[in-house]
């Protein structure tokens, strides 16, 4: 027996309604099952004490100057603008030695091996680069040099 085209109509109705209210149902249990976890592990800013607030917080750094020098292959960035013009006044070599032992990390041996030199080599312009800087920066901080 063959139904009529209203009652077709009607049938598929109540199924596209039924499926509607199927689908709204499981997106009202998702957005419950989701609701649940956030209240679950998640806090409100505003609920944090001070001291969680200060763990939270980081702040930026902005070199307003920094000097940058190329040794060998590295690109080394000093920060301190006080050093940073000191090391200008240096030979290029004492200040490579001085950019690459104290900025790098890197022994005297590397260094040596770096920039083809004997290690008590490294080591004396280390020292003596050293002595140096501090003259220079005295100066600079005392208006002696600009």
């Amino acid at each position: 027996m063959e139904q009529s085209s209203s009652e077709k109509q009607i049938r598929i109705r109540k199924q596209f309604d039924s499926f509607c209210k199927t689908i709204l149902k499981n997106e009202m249990i998702d957005y419950e099952r989701a609701r649940s976890y956030r209240l679950k592990h998640e806090v409100s800013f505003s609920e944090l004490t001070e001291g969680e607030l200060e763990q939270l917080k980081t702040d930026d750094e902005y070199i307003v100057e920094s000097e940058m020098f190329r040794v060998l292959d590295y690109d080394i960035e000093v920060k301190d603008e006080l050093i940073g013009e000191a090391l200008k006044y240096l030979p290029e070599k004492k200040r490579n030695v001085i950019l690459l032992s104290f900025f790098m990390d890197m022994s005297d041996t590397e260094i040596a091996k770096h920039m083809n030199l004997v290690r008590s080599t490294i080591h004396h312009h280390r020292v003596s680069s050293l002595q140096a800087l501090k003259k220079i920066m005295e100066g600079i901080r005392n208006g002696e040099i600009k």
